[in-house]
């Protein structure tokens, strides 16, 4: 007895020296039916459900305690825009953060969620959200970070870089090609293999690279295998080729739909309850020979590493020294000030300002503004985003009003609100004021997660029809009009945008979001957000979209990349954010050139001066793209390959210097499955947004 109840923390001890043999050992003391037991979720399958409905991962949900031998279970929470339990800091949902370009903030506000999971009683955070938008319809847009896969990889792994510092184990959702919500459950994506590998899976395999603990299968279907059961996607890939030795969890409740399927397939934990997956069940499947205990053996093998990676002796989180070790990890971190301005700067920096005709923006910058009057159902409404899984409880959420009208208290500047909606009613305060502010878009009841009440993949790009009536009345009372947008991914707006003075992307800003747009409409704050997706022209420009077509087949083109190949324009290109200064891009140069490149290695260095020409503290993001020309083999014109952000002072030209790897010129050759650089001339384009018009380039040729 003494042994069982000290087995945990022997193998603990070990594991610091000799971890396989720590693993070994532990598997060696446990039976059959606890080592079955680490496999799905603790709860039984109606107690589990009460107990998600009551209040979603609060308590975080357990998975594979062992009691016997003290072996502590998985405890898990949800993000991605905070810690889904408790009353936490709400960060900006991801899309926002994607839109900072960030990786330094986002392991920031990963070692916070961390921080605050730890505090809520979790030791596992399922909030690295890396799916590609491929749409904008997709009502879970907000939760990922962008159209692009570099840039999904960069920001998703340098979230799991701050969250596991803090000894809490990240989880990559949802393995893989999941952008359709309506229909997740049942749609049979297709994709060539080109594409799977090219488009669809880069990302994942830099949070596997970049050491994330676990991996979440995905709802849909991939060549008529539902993703958790699907081997060519966690076994052959995932465990096989790219040696992730981690372990993989289900999406909730509906993931698994055959046990013997799901196990021989690589799946390790069906979550979050007792199930398909349940105890009595597999010792059944195991008698009977229908899976072998080797397939067991194999599944615990990666949950118990993983937990001894983690857990201490006592099953709390080991510290692994993020936002330099701090001590406190009790409730009193949660929502802390610290963690509230982190959450204000994310937003800050990712908000982007579209249009400033004739540099209206900031208000009030020569006291000409006195009155403001701000419109719209959004201006006073607490707009954070979805209702579902992602969903988080701050102790207070600051609206665009309340933000706004404290700012201006300061400035002596008078703000009237009208959140009516009321054509009639906002076209006489129109003319009463100095200038307007509209606040329109999504809330959770347009987009998000599909619930039967709300949410789901969006029904039109554009915004509701009396919203655009709205602009349209007040622009043409008030020339001195701003738009703020709220939503998870891209609107249509044409023809109401070229109405106004300003346009600003908000996202869904988070807890202190009112306070940040009001810093940043003020001019207490420069805009530096970049877009993560693309603002299209039009809808016939976009890609084909279905939440009900029962196959769904994704190709090579989607965002700027499609634009490219159709050699279309868009409202707003991908990588583009205006600011109050003026940066002007000069002396591209490239150094330590490889022409020899491999599909691991470096092939050049770009140098190119930034200068701020303005009279205000800047930051910019610079964008590198390559591009192969003289294209034989189908591919993008061009792809995101590397970026940077910078910060310039007035006056100042700052060198910025970005290496690029030849990853970005690699296609994968399905004829011997594996990755090729094609011999031949490429381009280099460099500048601050996918816009070619205002690209530097150099030319470079591979051997």
């Amino acid at each position: 007895m003494q042994e069982s109840t000290t087995a945990w923390k022997i193998a603990c001890d070990q594991a610091r020296t000799d971890i396989d043999g720590a693993i070994q050992n532990l598997l060696g003391k446990m039976r059959l039916e606890e080592k079955v037991n680490q496999m799905s979720g603790d709860w039984g399958l109606i107690p589990g459900i009460v107990k998600l409905l009551r209040r979603y991962c609060d308590p975080p949900v357990p998975a594979g305690e062992c009691k016997r031998l003290s072996i502590p279970p998985i405890r898990f929470v949800d993000g991605p825009r905070g810690i889904v339990a408790g009353r936490s800091t709400c960060f900006p949902v991801p899309m926002c953060r994607g839109a900072t370009w960030d990786l330094e903030l986002e392991r920031r506000i990963g070692v916070a969620m961390g921080l605050e999971a730890r505090a809520n009683g979790a030791n596992y955070f399922g909030g690295v959200c890396i799916n590609l938008l491929r749409h904008p319809a997709w009502g879970r847009a907000q939760e990922t970070y962008g159209e692009d896969p570099f840039l999904l990889g960069r920001m998703g792994s340098a979230l799991t870089r701050g969250v596991q510092s803090t000894g809490i184990m990240a989880c990559a959702k949802h393995f893989a090609l999941n952008s359709i919500e309506n229909s997740r459950f049942k749609v049979n994506v297709q994709a060539s293999e080109r594409v799977l590998r090219e488009i669809y899976l880069p990302h994942f395999k830099a949070c596997v690279d970049t050491g994330v603990a676990s991996i979440m299968g995905a709802y849909n279907k991939f060549r008529a295998h539902h993703c958790c059961q699907s081997a060519y996607l966690l076994r052959d890939i995932l465990k096989n080729e790219w040696k992730f030795d981690g372990f993989v969890i289900s999406d909730f409740l509906l993931g698994v739909r055959n046990a013997e399927k799901a196990i021989r397939a690589g799946l390790d934990i069906e979550m979050p309850v007792r199930w398909r997956m349940r105890p009595r069940k597999l010792l059944r499947l195991i008698k009977r020979g229908t899976i072998t205990l080797d397939l067991v053996e194999k599944a615990c093998t990666r949950i118990i590493r993983k937990k001894l990676e983690f857990l201490n002796g006592d099953g709390k989180p080991r510290n692994r020294g993020g936002f330099n070790s701090p001590a406190v990890t009790d409730s009193s971190i949660i929502a802390c000030q610290a963690h509230v301005a982190l959450a204000r700067e994310a937003a800050v920096k990712g908000m982007v300002l579209l249009e400033n005709r004739k540099n209206f923006l900031p208000l009030n910058k020569g006291g000409e503004v006195g009155t403001i009057g701000m419109f719209g159902k959004l201006s006073n409404a607490e707009n954070i985003g979805d209702h579902g899984s992602s969903q988080v409880h701050p102790p207070h959420v600051v609206t665009p009003l309340q933000g706004i009208r404290a700012a201006c208290r300061e400035k002596n500047i008078e703000v009237v609100h009208d959140g009516s909606g009321k054509v009639r009613k906002a076209q006489q305060r129109a003319r009463e004021v100095d200038a307007c502010i509209i606040v329109v878009g999504c809330s959770h009841k347009q987009e998000g997660e599909n619930l039967l009440t709300h949410g789901g993949d969006r029904h039109a790009i554009a915004l509701d029809r009396r919203d655009e009536e709205l602009i349209d009345t007040i622009a043409a009372e008030n020339e001195k009009t701003i738009v703020v947008l709220q939503g998870g991914g891209s609107f249509l707006t044409n023809p109401w945008s070229d109405m106004v003075q300003g346009l600003i992307m908000a996202w869904y800003g988070g807890m202190e979001g009112g306070n940040a747009l009001a810093a940043l409409l003020l001019g207490d704050a420069n805009f530096s957000g970049r877009l993560p997706c693309t603002f299209y022209e039009q809808a016939s420009d976009m890609p084909y979209f279905s939440s009900k077509d029962k196959t769904m087949i994704y190709g090579r083109y989607h965002g700027y990349t499609l634009l490219d190949k159709e050699q279309k324009r868009a409202k707003y290109p991908f990588g583009h954010g205006g600011s109050y200064t003026n940066h002007v891009y000069s002396d591209l140069e490239l150094d330590d050139v490889i022409p020899k490149a491999r599909v691991d290695g470096r092939i050049a260095t770009i140098m190119i001066n930034v200068e701020n020409k303005g009279t205000m503290l800047a930051e910019d993001v610079v964008q590198v793209y390559l591009g192969k020309r003289n294209r034989v083999v189908d591919r993008p014109e061009k792809l995101l390959c590397g970026f940077q952000r910078v910060t310039v002072e007035p006056g100042e030209a700052k060198r910025v210097c970005i290496d690029v790897h030849s990853k970005a010129a690699a296609r994968y050759d399905p004829s011997n499955g594996g990755w090729i650089v094609d011999p031949g001339d490429y381009q280099l384009l460099v500048g601050p947004s996918s816009a070619t018009e205002k690209l530097l380039g150099k030319n470079i040729t591979l051997e």
